[in-house]
């Protein structure tokens, strides 16, 4: 399928690695030209040879911390100052810690609040006197199955996340018709991280082999963990003229592991 947003650019954060990376590439892969971001610079430049080498748009590095205002102004005008334009924005960034409720002291809170919600504020402020041009663009944010079904040992997430959600429903309603606004809500997924705790598991005698210790985290209908790139091409078809109709929605991608039924 051509999603027809060859020539488009896209800024996506948090994409040094896992499903932010994942969906630089899959929009790389369709020609956008893609900025990505990171706070880690040798990862950062790692990630940016990577999304290169899958398209035939070009790519651009900037690091930055999501919890600075500053960067995250920084972000979106060397974006358009590179490329004249900014059609897509895809909006990630790293989890909170895990804890109990208890477990959390208020710079926990506030820490989580300005990295999950005032990040994904702050950049579409920023964004979208730019998004609205050229017929209109596309804002897609990265959250978590955790705003369906509230996960054990993680308040932050189960908490927090939701007012991303809460924000990216006014938004498809106050930045339309002009931007479309939806949300991805990710279930486990073969990223870095992930491999890191199966491994660390394996290492400590919990598993026999790296294949049984990611077998654990597959537990949905399909058996499996899911891919990153397939949460990618998501991201990149809600981006794009095909999925023009789309619109305020907020998408389980997790194999189908969640029981809520909305």
């Amino acid at each position: 399928m051509d999603l027809q947003i060859d020539g488009n650019v896209a800024l996506v954060t948090a994409s040094s690695s896992g499903l932010g990376k994942a969906s630089a590439k899959a929009l790389a892969r369709e020609g956008v030209h893609v900025v990505i971001n990171g706070r880690d610079e040798e990862r950062l430049a790692e990630a940016e040879a990577e999304v290169d080498d899958i398209g035939s748009g070009d790519v651009l590095a900037v690091s930055g911390d999501l919890t600075n205002p500053d960067d995250i102004q920084r972000l979106v005008d060397e974006t358009v100052e590179t490329f004249g334009r900014l059609d897509h924005l895809v909006t990630s960034a790293g989890g909170p810690p895990s804890g109990a409720f208890l477990e959390t002291d208020d710079d926990d809170w506030e820490h989580a609040y300005d990295l999950l919600v005032m990040s994904v504020v702050r950049l579409a402020r920023a964004a979208e006197p730019y998004l609205k041009e050229d017929g209109g663009g596309t804002i897609v944010t990265i959250t978590s199955r955790s705003v369906k079904e509230a996960i054990d040992s993680l308040v932050l997430s189960n908490s927090v996340r939701m007012g991303v959600i809460g924000l990216e429903k006014t938004l498809s309603k106050e930045f339309a018709p002009d931007i479309r606004s939806n949300a991805v809500l990710p279930g486990p997924h073969e990223t870095s991280r992930i491999r890191d705790l199966v491994e660390a598991a394996v290492d400590r005698g919990d598993y026999d082999s790296y294949e049984e210790g990611l077998a654990d985290w597959g537990t949905n209908p399909l058996e499996r963990i899911g891919d990153p790139m397939e949460l990618g091409n998501t991201v990149a078809f809600l981006s794009s003229p095909q999925s023009g109709y789309i619109n305020g929605t907020a998408i389980p991608i997790d194999g189908g592991s969640t029981g809520a039924n909305l």
